[in-house]
């Protein structure tokens, strides 16, 4: 890819994400960047955003597709390996994030900046009830393994002695439109919501009965990429981890109702529903919703259960002190239940949901 004049050269790790394709298209939109987005599968092309398909998990392989990329100058790591179990995202997590680095960093002679994300597991959200607010600097003091704190003491390690700087951003619960993702809470939300519609049921919250209660944040995926790209161009975010959320607060015992009344549906109580389980079968029902409303995408594109259960699980407060990063200069903020309509609205835009 040729740089256009000075132009900052972003290389973005896991672009098909949610994150990677918000972050894709605001950097885009700010008409000073040439962007590479790597994949597995690659993805549409413009005059400033290139592909690259490429199996990072296998070394050959990415020093053959990115051994060339001289030109970058801000790597942007939003790339995640699942796995069977949570000792066991070390590895591939490490061997990708280890591949890129290492490949890239000694032949992008301008680098000036690589941006690694991570989450709430930094601080054990994951595990039970955490310390909330959680603050940076609690990350980490839990035992081990945690992958996205071994991520980052590989960058700190890499980068003494270097001019490049690195930064670490933590959002909560993601939201942004993305298909075929396995972490889309909107996307559960909305297909549970015309599921049950469909079916002539009320809208009923399906978590631990806790959970209705419990104060939680989201992070607005566009809201994610400004201060993504903040941090990795702004002196205030060198060599530093920030808490990113919307700024404020909710109860889904408040939200619930309002993302009912925008489906035209009633509340029951709150039943704790294994989404992944009861949602198994109804496959064929979409199929069906897909011809009656003229849907345009599949069951399997628009399912995320298995994290519906278990951001539903959570009968504990889920939250981060953000203030760090307004300190440092980055002063946005998202309304979180006016988040959530843009996205179904986009879903039906779509043509997602009915």
């Amino acid at each position: 890819m040729k740089q256009h004049n000075n132009r900052k050269v972003a290389l973005i790790v896991g672009a098909q994400g949610v994150i990677g394709r918000n972050l894709s298209a605001y950097l885009e939109a700010q008409q000073e960047w040439d962007i590479i987005g790597l994949s597995r599968r690659g993805g549409e092309e413009t005059p400033y955003l290139k592909h690259i398909a490429v199996d990072l998990m296998n070394e050959a392989d990415t020093q053959k597709k990115l051994g060339h990329l001289t030109t970058v100058t801000h790597i942007f790591y939003a790339a995640y390996q699942d796995a069977g179990t949570w000792a066991g995202l070390v590895a591939p997590n490490m061997t990708m994030l280890q591949n890129v680095v290492n490949v890239v960093e000694p032949v992008a002679t301008q680098l000036q900046h690589i941006s690694l994300m991570q989450g709430y597991k930094v601080y054990g959200a994951h595990l039970g009830p955490f310390k909330t607010p959680a603050r940076e600097s609690d990350a980490g003091t839990f035992m081990p393994p945690e992958f996205n704190m071994s991520q980052q003491h590989f960058l700190e390690h890499k980068q003494r002695g270097k001019s490049w700087t690195w930064s670490a951003i933590r959002p909560s619960v993601v939201g942004g439109f993305a298909l075929g993702n396995p972490m889309n809470l909107a996307m559960v939300i909305a297909v549970y919501a015309a599921i049950s519609k469909e079916l002539g049921l009320p809208l009923r919250f399906p978590g631990k009965p806790g959970a209705y209660h419990t104060l939680m944040e989201m992070t607005d995926a566009n809201l994610l990429a400004k201060a993504t790209a903040w941090a990795a161009t702004n002196d205030a975010g060198a060599n530093s981890a920030f808490n990113i959320n919307n700024g404020d607060l909710f109860r889904w015992s408040d939200l619930w109702p309002r993302i009912a009344r925008y489906f035209d549906m009633e509340v029951a109580d709150p039943l704790p529903i294994p989404l992944a389980e009861v949602m198994a079968d109804k496959a064929p029902l979409w199929n069906n919703m897909m011809e009656k409303y003229g849907l345009q995408h599949s069951y399997e594109e628009v399912s995320s259960w298995k994290f519906g259960d278990f951001v539903f699980s959570w009968d504990y407060d889920f939250f981060a002190d953000g203030s760090k990063a307004r300190r440092a200069g980055f002063h946005e903020f998202v309304d979180t239940a006016a988040m959530f309509m843009e996205i179904f609205d986009n879903f039906k835009k779509m043509k997602v949901i009915p």
